[in-house]
């Protein structure tokens, strides 16, 4: 694989697992470091020993919610690895699987805050220093660029899950409304929108609905499986690459043809 990442510094968020740690991989095969950023300490210890890269794995424990955590850990991370050109904004909650009137305000807030807050806390903690970098760096500087995750249910909505739903169009909104902000500044903006990968995050479906959601999902996609972690990767790779070099504010659709637009 080409180091088409060298000399990039990648934090990745929600990266001690699932799609994150998939990201966290493929960069690092790529020639970046990456800084993981995570809430659950033990996976992110787990993940770094997997990782087995001395002196390019750093790894943040942070809530993406709370303000002073986010700057500690971009604090924290320039110190252990060097200024950062690539931000990815994965990490997520899935929360309720009920109708909206069944939401609690506390349950819709909770995935609201990690979705979407989240991702502008980390983007409001990041772009200047990104900014800060790109003006004292000598020409051609190494382009910045800031991946989110959103998803599908983003584009068309699913059912039974609004509050997960909510936050990811309100996250392609945000990569919309960022990438016109930065167009001219050397910091690309870009969204992806996966269907279901077979992660983790079933793991919060309570038991006797997991096999009926699975199903109900696998329905909707065309090809009929699961986005792999690695494919996401991938596409996550290039818009971190200076591949992409004429796309912001876009959404890059990677659904198995279950997105109609």
């Amino acid at each position: 694989m080409s180091a088409v990442l060298s000399g990039h510094y990648a934090v990745i968020t929600g990266g001690a697992q699932g799609i994150g740690l998939a990201i966290a991989r493929r960069f690092l095969a790529e020639g970046a470091r990456v800084s993981l950023w995570d809430r659950d300490a033990q996976a992110l210890h787990a993940a770094s020993a997997a990782l087995d890269a001395p002196g390019r794995v750093h790894a943040a424990p942070l809530d993406v919610t709370q303000e002073a955590d986010v700057e500690s850990a971009a604090q924290a991370s320039e110190a252990a690895l060097g200024p950062i050109t690539v931000l990815v904004n994965n990490a997520g909650a899935l929360g309720p699987l009920a109708p909206l009137w069944e939401h609690s305000p506390a349950q819709w807030r909770q995935v609201l805050d990690v979705n979407l807050t989240g991702a502008f806390l980390c983007c409001r903690a990041v772009v200047p220093r990104m900014l800060q970098g790109l003006a004292g760096a000598p020409q051609p500087a190494l382009g910045r660029r800031i991946v989110n995750i959103a998803s599908v249910a983003g584009k068309e909505g699913n059912g039974l899950n609004a509050a997960y739903s909510a936050s990811k169009a309100g996250l392609i909104a945000l990569t919309k409304s960022l990438g016109k902000e930065l167009a001219g500044q050397g910091i690309l903006v870009n969204a992806i929108t996966p269907s279901a990968a077979d992660t983790a995050v079933f793991d919060a479906v309570p038991p006797e609905h997991r096999v009926a959601l699975r199903q109900n999902l696998l329905a909707r996609v065309p090809m009929g499986r699961f986005v792999l972690p690695d494919e996401v990767a991938a596409m996550a790779a290039w818009l971190a690459s200076a591949d992409c070099s004429f796309s912001t504010g876009a959404v890059f659709d990677i659904s198995g043809g279950r997105s109609l637009y």
